[in-house]
């Protein structure tokens, strides 16, 4: 973890509309929950899966309206989050997974608890590629 890239970059981020539409349209993603988050999930079948899809997992953070109607608060919420998954995108080991973690409650919450959730959330979804790849 010494030697570890610590960035999010645009790679990274999920801003493709062809698998932002595949992620919540195509009926084959995930969920799970950890509350205040929910990450909706899809991990590639096969390598040749899609064309567009790169090799490192990509991620976008949604936080409606209706919770926030300041842009402020918002953002701040979307940063906490990026900031979680960029401290431990290292436990997906690069698996080739698109998420969306999308924002489920009106109040803010502090840096450390998003941080667990988002951990939590990862570790959840790395276990069920491994679990997929094995069947």
């Amino acid at each position: 973890m010494e030697n570890e890239n610590h960035t999010l970059c645009k790679a990274e981020r999920l801003h493709s509309r062809k698998l932002i539409e595949k992620l919540f349209g195509g009926g084959q993603s995930r969920s799970m929950s950890a509350f205040p988050l929910r990450v909706v999930y899809l991990a590639p079948t096969s390598p040749s899966d899609d064309n567009e899809s790169t090799a490192m997992p990509q991620m976008l953070v949604s936080v409606p309206k209706r919770y926030f109607k300041r842009a402020v608060k918002r953002n701040r919420i979307k940063r906490q989050v990026r900031e979680a998954y960029r401290r431990h995108k290292f436990l997906l080991d690069g698996q080739p997974v698109i998420m969306a973690f999308i924002w489920l409650d009106a109040k803010l919450y502090p840096s450390t608890l998003i941080e667990e959730r988002v951990v939590s959330l990862i570790s959840r979804i790395k276990e069920k590629i491994d679990e997929n790849k094995n069947q």
